[in-house]
Protein backbone atom coordinates (compact mmCIF):
# COMPACT_ATOMS: atom_id res chain seq x y z
CA UNK A 1 0.00 0.00 0.00
CA UNK A 2 2.69 2.55 1.04
CA UNK A 3 4.73 1.37 -2.32
CA UNK A 4 1.27 2.51 -4.76
CA UNK A 5 0.03 5.32 -2.43
CA UNK A 6 2.00 7.97 -4.56
CA UNK A 7 1.61 7.03 -7.52
CA UNK A 8 -2.25 7.23 -6.60
CA UNK A 9 -1.81 10.08 -5.27
CA UNK A 10 -0.40 11.35 -8.14
CA UNK A 11 -3.09 10.16 -10.41
CA UNK A 12 -5.80 11.97 -8.14
CA UNK A 13 -3.57 14.99 -8.26
CA UNK A 14 -2.56 15.21 -12.55
CA UNK A 15 -6.14 13.70 -13.54
CA UNK A 16 -9.06 13.34 -10.91
CA UNK A 17 -9.07 16.63 -9.07
CA UNK A 18 -8.25 19.09 -12.45
CA UNK A 19 -11.21 16.92 -14.28
CA UNK A 20 -13.44 17.44 -11.22
CA UNK A 21 -12.71 21.13 -11.49
CA UNK A 22 -13.15 21.84 -15.09
CA UNK A 23 -16.09 19.66 -15.60
CA UNK A 24 -17.89 21.13 -12.57
CA UNK A 25 -17.35 24.28 -13.59
CA UNK A 26 -18.03 23.87 -16.74
CA UNK A 27 -20.93 21.88 -16.24
CA UNK A 28 -22.37 25.06 -13.68
CA UNK A 29 -22.42 27.05 -16.25
CA UNK A 30 -24.20 24.92 -18.75
CA UNK A 31 -26.53 24.21 -15.50
CA UNK A 32 -27.17 27.98 -15.51
CA UNK A 33 -27.85 28.66 -18.98
CA UNK A 34 -29.75 25.16 -19.40
CA UNK A 35 -31.90 26.69 -16.28
CA UNK A 36 -32.49 29.97 -17.17
CA UNK A 37 -33.50 29.06 -21.10
CA UNK A 38 -36.55 26.64 -19.34
CA UNK A 39 -37.43 29.85 -17.30
CA UNK A 40 -37.40 32.95 -19.68
CA UNK A 41 -36.10 31.23 -22.93
CA UNK A 42 -38.59 30.57 -25.87
CA UNK A 43 -40.32 28.12 -27.01
CA UNK A 44 -38.39 26.27 -29.21
CA UNK A 45 -34.92 26.59 -27.16
CA UNK A 46 -37.50 25.76 -23.95
CA UNK A 47 -37.43 22.37 -25.97
CA UNK A 48 -34.18 22.09 -26.98
CA UNK A 49 -33.44 22.62 -23.11
CA UNK A 50 -35.85 20.01 -22.07
CA UNK A 51 -35.14 17.31 -24.44
CA UNK A 52 -31.07 18.12 -23.18
CA UNK A 53 -32.26 17.36 -19.65
CA UNK A 54 -34.36 14.73 -20.32
CA UNK A 55 -31.49 12.56 -22.20
CA UNK A 56 -28.94 12.80 -20.03
CA UNK A 57 -30.40 12.39 -16.67
CA UNK A 58 -32.34 9.31 -18.26
CA UNK A 59 -29.36 7.92 -19.67
CA UNK A 60 -26.09 6.28 -17.62
CA UNK A 61 -22.92 7.88 -17.23
CA UNK A 62 -20.89 5.31 -18.45
CA UNK A 63 -23.08 5.03 -21.45
CA UNK A 64 -22.68 8.55 -22.24
CA UNK A 65 -19.30 7.97 -22.26
CA UNK A 66 -18.98 5.37 -24.70
CA UNK A 67 -20.87 7.07 -26.76
CA UNK A 68 -18.63 10.01 -26.49
CA UNK A 69 -15.14 8.01 -27.09
CA UNK A 70 -16.11 5.09 -28.79
CA UNK A 71 -19.39 5.69 -30.76
CA UNK A 72 -18.47 9.45 -32.15
CA UNK A 73 -15.21 7.77 -34.06
CA UNK A 74 -17.64 6.08 -36.44
CA UNK A 75 -18.89 9.84 -37.50
CA UNK A 76 -15.34 10.70 -38.07
CA UNK A 77 -15.53 12.75 -34.72
CA UNK A 78 -11.58 11.44 -32.91
CA UNK A 79 -11.40 12.55 -29.05
CA UNK A 80 -9.02 11.83 -26.36
CA UNK A 81 -9.90 10.27 -23.62
CA UNK A 82 -9.63 13.33 -21.75
CA UNK A 83 -11.13 16.08 -23.43
CA UNK A 84 -14.50 13.12 -24.05
CA UNK A 85 -14.49 13.06 -20.48
CA UNK A 86 -14.77 16.24 -20.04
CA UNK A 87 -17.26 16.15 -22.50
CA UNK A 88 -19.06 13.91 -20.72
CA UNK A 89 -19.02 14.84 -16.89
CA UNK A 90 -19.88 17.96 -18.30
CA UNK A 91 -22.69 17.45 -19.98
CA UNK A 92 -24.19 14.98 -17.13
CA UNK A 93 -23.15 17.74 -14.48
CA UNK A 94 -25.06 20.43 -16.91
CA UNK A 95 -28.46 18.71 -17.00
CA UNK A 96 -28.47 17.58 -13.24
CA UNK A 97 -26.89 21.28 -11.69
CA UNK A 98 -29.72 23.02 -14.07
CA UNK A 99 -32.73 21.30 -11.98
CA UNK A 100 -31.21 22.84 -8.77
CA UNK A 101 -30.81 25.82 -10.51
CA UNK A 102 -34.07 26.08 -11.70
CA UNK A 103 -36.04 25.26 -8.41
CA UNK A 104 -34.11 27.73 -6.16
CA UNK A 105 -34.59 30.63 -8.78
CA UNK A 106 -38.12 29.35 -8.96
CA UNK A 107 -38.09 29.38 -5.09
CA UNK A 108 -37.31 33.39 -4.85
CA UNK A 109 -40.54 35.56 -4.35
CA UNK A 110 -41.92 36.92 -7.21
CA UNK A 111 -41.47 40.39 -5.11
CA UNK A 112 -37.81 40.40 -5.18
CA UNK A 113 -38.33 40.80 -8.70
CA UNK A 114 -40.79 43.83 -8.74
CA UNK A 115 -38.47 45.68 -5.91
CA UNK A 116 -35.70 45.08 -8.28
CA UNK A 117 -37.82 46.93 -11.47
CA UNK A 118 -39.09 49.55 -8.90
CA UNK A 119 -35.67 50.97 -8.96
CA UNK A 120 -34.92 50.77 -11.87
CA UNK A 121 -33.36 47.36 -12.29
CA UNK A 122 -33.31 45.85 -15.71
CA UNK A 123 -33.74 41.66 -15.94
CA UNK A 124 -30.03 41.22 -16.14
CA UNK A 125 -29.30 43.39 -13.76
CA UNK A 126 -32.25 42.20 -11.39
CA UNK A 127 -31.21 38.55 -11.97
CA UNK A 128 -27.79 39.17 -11.38
CA UNK A 129 -27.67 41.20 -8.43
CA UNK A 130 -30.86 40.54 -6.46
CA UNK A 131 -32.25 36.90 -7.55
CA UNK A 132 -29.17 34.22 -8.26
CA UNK A 133 -27.46 36.22 -4.59
CA UNK A 134 -30.76 34.56 -2.50
CA UNK A 135 -30.87 31.49 -4.93
CA UNK A 136 -27.13 30.76 -4.26
CA UNK A 137 -27.28 30.35 -0.42
CA UNK A 138 -30.27 27.76 -1.16
CA UNK A 139 -28.73 26.13 -3.75
CA UNK A 140 -25.48 25.56 -2.04
CA UNK A 141 -26.10 22.29 0.06
CA UNK A 142 -27.41 20.50 -3.29
CA UNK A 143 -24.63 21.63 -5.61
CA UNK A 144 -22.17 20.55 -2.97
CA UNK A 145 -23.80 17.14 -3.49
CA UNK A 146 -23.36 17.08 -6.48
CA UNK A 147 -19.65 18.18 -6.62
CA UNK A 148 -18.98 15.54 -3.71
CA UNK A 149 -20.72 13.11 -6.55
CA UNK A 150 -19.12 14.42 -9.53
CA UNK A 151 -15.20 13.45 -7.59
CA UNK A 152 -16.55 10.05 -7.01
CA UNK A 153 -18.31 9.87 -10.45
CA UNK A 154 -14.54 10.61 -11.85
CA UNK A 155 -13.73 6.86 -11.62
CA UNK A 156 -15.99 6.11 -14.24
CA UNK A 157 -13.69 7.67 -16.59
CA UNK A 158 -11.41 5.23 -16.44
CA UNK A 159 -13.45 3.02 -18.69
CA UNK A 160 -12.02 5.21 -21.36
CA UNK A 161 -8.57 5.09 -20.47
CA UNK A 162 -8.27 8.20 -18.26
CA UNK A 163 -5.37 7.75 -16.29
CA UNK A 164 -6.93 9.15 -12.97
CA UNK A 165 -7.19 7.44 -9.68
CA UNK A 166 -9.15 4.25 -10.09
CA UNK A 167 -7.27 3.52 -13.19
CA UNK A 168 -3.78 3.98 -11.57
CA UNK A 169 -4.76 1.78 -9.16
CA UNK A 170 -5.94 -0.97 -12.11
CA UNK A 171 -2.91 -0.98 -13.53
CA UNK A 172 -0.65 -1.60 -9.98
CA UNK A 173 -3.21 -4.50 -9.37
CA UNK A 174 -2.78 -5.92 -12.99
CA UNK A 175 0.95 -6.12 -11.72
CA UNK A 176 0.65 -7.13 -8.21
CA UNK A 177 -1.67 -9.18 -8.65
CA UNK A 178 -3.38 -7.39 -5.12
CA UNK A 179 -7.04 -6.56 -5.80
CA UNK A 180 -7.84 -6.17 -2.30
CA UNK A 181 -5.56 -4.42 -0.80
CA UNK A 182 -5.05 -1.88 -3.88
CA UNK A 183 -9.19 -1.04 -4.27
CA UNK A 184 -9.49 -0.65 -0.99
CA UNK A 185 -6.06 2.04 -1.09
CA UNK A 186 -8.42 3.98 -4.02
CA UNK A 187 -12.02 3.96 -1.82
CA UNK A 188 -9.59 5.10 1.03
CA UNK A 189 -8.63 8.28 -0.87
CA UNK A 190 -11.65 8.84 -2.07
CA UNK A 191 -13.32 8.78 1.13
CA UNK A 192 -10.82 11.11 2.37
CA UNK A 193 -11.47 13.38 -0.63
CA UNK A 194 -15.52 12.89 0.12
CA UNK A 195 -15.32 14.05 3.66
CA UNK A 196 -12.53 16.82 2.87
CA UNK A 197 -15.34 17.96 0.65
CA UNK A 198 -18.56 17.72 2.72
CA UNK A 199 -16.60 19.63 5.76
CA UNK A 200 -16.17 22.65 3.29
CA UNK A 201 -19.96 22.06 2.30
CA UNK A 202 -21.23 22.15 6.50
CA UNK A 203 -18.84 25.56 6.74
CA UNK A 204 -20.16 26.80 3.63
CA UNK A 205 -23.65 26.25 4.61
CA UNK A 206 -22.70 28.11 7.94
CA UNK A 207 -21.10 30.68 6.16
CA UNK A 208 -23.75 31.61 3.69
CA UNK A 209 -26.68 31.06 6.65
CA UNK A 210 -24.92 33.20 9.10
CA UNK A 211 -24.73 35.83 5.95
CA UNK A 212 -28.54 35.53 5.02
CA UNK A 213 -29.82 36.03 8.58
CA UNK A 214 -28.07 39.51 8.64
CA UNK A 215 -29.43 40.32 5.79
CA UNK A 216 -33.37 39.74 6.69
CA UNK A 217 -32.15 41.96 10.23
CA UNK A 218 -31.04 44.67 8.84
CA UNK A 219 -34.22 44.42 6.36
Amino acid sequence: MWESLSTLLWAGLIFTIPLTLITFVLGLLLGLLTAVVRLFGPAPLVAVARFYVWVIRGTPLLVQLFVIFYGLPSLGILLDAFPAAVIGFTLSVGAYTSEIIRAVISSVPKGQWEAAYSIGMNWRQAMSRTILPQAARVAVPPLSNTFISLVKDTSLAAAITVPELFQAAQRIVATTYEPLILYIEAAIIYLVLSTFLSTLQGYLERRFARSGGTLEAQA
